[in-house]
């Protein structure tokens, strides 16, 4: 870089929160709604949003936008995201009519035992929170930069250096905290006082960032240039990785810490192998529409194809709205019930996914959805291995196993003037991931490996194996019409990312909503529970009709955010004549923020 940067990068390296000179700073206006022409971007975070929009209108594909704009929310939305992380990349290819991925998912490390998540001292599992959340045990391999590099080199158009760069700059001149920031803080507070590298940048003077104050990470800044510079092989191969892997098995904790944070086994080489996988996505039909999504190690494409399938048996559309979402919770306990029992890493499970996205399988599973009542839940898994599409006496396999997944990752989605789309969504799983900055280079490594079954079942598609890819929720979702683009959705939101994607499906095709509307709408989520949980605003409008029909609707509490809000989804719906219907959340952790290339044709 340009000496005069390094210069200026060197004078604020001592310098992370910046109070605002007088009152406090405003950023970036948030619209949630934007309907235009020429491209568009949407994602949590209007800093964001605006860089990727930036590449679009500087004559940058879709691909380069959505890396712009995914290296920005490492800056903006650290807790959610970043290079410490990974995650799923959904491409829709405008010349060739096809859609395309990228798993990007964290490794176990290759000295990943059975007993890993056990305590040595008792023999019993640590405690979820704070002892594996807050470790260097659940610290899985990233795959988050080695993503970026293969969706550029495939489908991009510019380099790393070129989509690293508006993102540096935003590390190093800084941005507004905002509310949201600040809480995600202050809800960490003791998890990040444990570490000397967190505490610093987080937390300087023992306080979260004031809402206002103007926050800056050139630690991060200069991680980006060095990348920009050298590419991935500081992080995968270097001297990078090797910070990397001894901030896993040395956390650098503080003396006053009493947290346990068992350490980690990841190895140089473990960061070495990393690759993220190149493969085909799912893709199931529902009312005319192609749907595509991520498959194994996600199993957000095929819960989400199984419950369309489902649902396609019944119209929705001619139900009055309590019976129509009787179904679509009944339908997504099915779906999660067989996700439960048959997916997990595809290089370690056997996975029939062409079973489970088999119309013949859904109508056998729709045969066991009683229309005047709830199921007694959990529901059992369908059995793969015998179905005709015939209503059979009842049988029954496996039930459902817990899930561990927590809820703050980020989404963003992209289209560009050629007609090519992006779908992408990123973690680093917990608020603040394993809570462990790398010294000295600003991002916090990830805790993905909890999504693991902490105890080692035989019989667990999602049993902790070395080099293993865990089990994830995220569901990037492109829907086409006729070989081209309708509707491209995604939401962080651990496993309720599922629901928060297959309910906006509903909501916009089946029960009329736009696309705005169906981002707005309350949620409620069914993970094959007794209870299905619900947003307030949900249980108000629908939780005495649903119990009617022998639902348990109850209010959906996020322990570890003390929210009731399930998921925060961005989303693009492709009309008439090239017209873009971008739309984020309007209120939702802050409310997103949707753009558009130029709001008139």
């Amino acid at each position: 870089m340009r000496l005069g940067i390094a210069i200026l990068v060197a004078a604020l390296a001592s310098f992370t929160l910046v109070p605002a000179a007088s009152a406090a700073e405003t950023g970036p206006p948030k619209h949630a709604t934007a309907r235009g022409y020429g491209g568009a971007v949407t994602s949590v975070d209007p800093e964001a949003s605006r860089i990727g929009l930036r590449v679009l209108k500087d004559g940058g594909n879709a691909v380069d936008a959505a890396v712009a704009t995914a290296a920005a929310l490492g800056v903006t939305e650290p807790f959610s995201s970043g290079i410490g992380g990974g995650g799923y990349f959904v491409y829709y290819d405008a010349r060739s009519r096809t859609v395309q991925t990228l798993d990007g998912r964290e490794t176990a490390p290759a000295a990943m035992g059975h007993d890993a998540f056990i305590d040595p001292k008792t023999g019993k599992p640590y405690g979820f929170s704070p002892a594996r959340v807050t470790s260097g045990v659940s610290v899985g391999v990233p795959g988050t930069l080695a993503t970026w590099q293969g969706a550029l080199a495939r489908w991009g158009s510019r380099s790393l250096a070129q989509s690293l760069e508006p993102a540096e700059l935003l590390a190093r001149r800084g941005f507004v905290v905002d509310r949201t920031f600040h809480d995600q803080v202050e809800q960490n507070t003791r998890r990040f006082k444990a570490f000397k590298p967190t505490r610093a940048l987080y937390l300087p003077h023992g306080q979260p960032p004031a809402v206002g104050s103007r926050f800056r990470n050139p630690d991060l800044a200069r991680t980006y240039d060095l990348l920009a510079d050298r590419g991935g092989a500081p992080f995968y191969r270097g001297a990078l990785g090797r910070q990397i892997v001894h901030a896993v098995r040395k956390p650098p904790t503080t003396r006053a810490t009493t947290l346990p944070v068992p350490p980690g086994r990841m190895t140089r080489r473990d960061l070495a192998r990393y690759r993220a996988l190149r493969q085909a996505p799912t893709h199931s039909d529902y009312r005319g529409l192609d749907v595509y999504g991520m498959a194994p190690s996600s199993s957000g494409g095929s819960t989400v194809g199984e419950a369309l399938d489902i649902l396609e048996q019944h119209d929705l559309s001619a139900l009055p709205r309590p019976e129509a979402l009787h179904y679509y919770l009944e339908a997504s306990a099915l779906a999660f019930a067989d996700r439960g029992a048959y997916v997990g890493d595809p290089a370690f499970v056997d996975v029939p996914l062409d079973d489970l996205l088999s119309d013949d399988f859904a109508t056998e599973r729709d045969c066991t959805i009683d229309p005047a009542h709830a199921s007694q839940k959990p529901v059992e898994a369908g059995d793969v291995s015998s179905y005709d599409g015939q209503c059979p006496p009842g049988r029954a396999t496996r039930t459902r196993t817990n899930d561990t997944e927590n809820v703050e990752t980020t989404n963003l989605t992209v289209a560009d003037r050629w007609g090519n789309v992006v779908e992408y969504t990123l973690t680093i799983e917990q608020t603040g991931g394993s809570g462990i900055v790398v010294p000295g280079r600003g991002f916090l490594l990830n805790n993905e490996l909890t999504d693991f079954t902490a105890v080692y079942d035989k019989a667990d598609p999602n049993r902790i194996e070395p080099l293993k890819r865990p089990r994830s929720s995220m569901s990037p979702t492109i829907l086409l019409r006729h070989g081209k683009p309708f509707l491209a959705v995604g939401s962080p939101g651990g496993s309720t990312i599922i629901t928060t994607v297959l309910q906006i499906l509903v909501d916009r095709i089946d029960l009329g909503m736009s696309l705005p509307q169906a981002i707005a709408a309350p949620r409620a989520t069914q993970r094959n529970t007794p209870e299905d949980l619900a947003e307030p605003a949900f249980v108000k409008r629908y939780g005495a009709a649903l119990e009617a029909l022998g639902h348990d609707v109850v209010t959906y509490d996020d322990v570890f955010t003390g929210t009731h809000e399930i998921g925060a989804a961005t989303g693009i719906e492709f009309g008439k004549g090239g017209l873009l219907t971008v739309a984020a959340e309007p209120e939702r952790r802050g409310g997103g923020s949707a753009t558009v290339v130029r709001p008139r044709k």
